[in-house]
């Protein structure tokens, strides 16, 4: 009798396993991400991170998730030299900073982040020899890969202000590849209504920045790719400024990122 009770539990259990397994996974994961979350962490971010210190507090709780689980996810590696937790931290926060609002983001093109020490080269059809970077993503043999200066990722973070971040433009760069392609417009995120206005207004705000009429970097007059980045880089440091003098270009941002039905 105890043989056909063993052999019916299971039985029931492999019969069922696919319906409760995901339930367990997605309770243990979330067991794990808050008990890796470090409190040295949560002071590291109040140092370094405007954007987590204007949040509120159940906010803050929730970008810590995201930055754990983040760090259970991808693989991050030191270049020619070791690197540290904090070191981590601020190039989770940099991945999490533009898609905080949205609530099962995943960035499907991303393994791993290399993090070199300071600016770099890499050997590439596409760059000219010699080229110093200090962010590069994501198409031919890099797919799958994040390469970063860690020295620059410390210094965008610390002139929070001044429209230049390396981690939040990479970022943004794979979430506007994320539709298969890299051409500055994140169709995933946009609404259709807005694809075709966020066109005519890429071309009319690049005109803008070369007439020296603009608070974006001049590097977002490089192409469309480029502007969706420095554009995405302004409205999470300086969006007071931003919704100020660029009214039309911070409503559609606010729409493509402030949405959370991502």
């Amino acid at each position: 009798m105890q043989l056909y009770f063993s052999i019916f539990f299971i039985v029931i259990f492999f019969m069922t396993r696919d319906i409760f397994y995901p339930y367990y996974k997605n309770h243990k994961r979330k067991k794990l991400i808050t008990r890796n979350f470090r409190p040295e962490w949560r002071n590291f971010l109040q140092k370094k991170v405007l954007f987590y210190n204007r949040l509120n507090t159940e906010e803050k709780r929730l970008f810590e998730n995201k930055i754990s689980g983040f760090l259970l996810d991808y693989n991050i590696k030191g270049v020619e030299s070791d690197i540290n937790d904090f070191d981590k931290v601020l190039v989770a926060a940099s991945a999490i900073i533009p898609v905080f609002r949205f609530s099962n983001w995943y960035y499907r093109d991303l393994k791993t982040i290399y993090l070199f020490p300071d600016s770099f080269t890499i050997n590439h059809p596409m760059l000219p020899e010699g080229t110093l970077l200090n962010g590069l993503v994501g198409y031919g043999g890099m797919v799958d890969k994040m390469y970063l200066s860690k020295k620059a990722l410390y210094q965008s973070f610390e002139k929070e202000f001044d429209g230049k971040h390396t981690g939040i433009h990479e970022f943004l760069h794979l979430i506007d590849m994320e539709d298969g392609k890299a051409d500055g417009v994140p169709d995933i995120l946009i609404p259709k209504a807005y694809i075709k206005p966020w066109k005519e207004l890429i071309q009319k705000e690049i005109e803008r920045i070369c007439n020296n009429d603009s608070i974006l970097n001049d590097y977002a007059c490089e192409n469309a790719v480029e502007f969706f980045a420095e554009s995405g880089v302004a409205f999470f440091e300086n969006p007071e400024i931003l919704k100020m003098k660029h009214p039309e270009l911070y409503r559609i941002l606010e729409i493509i990122f402030m949405s959370t039905k991502k």
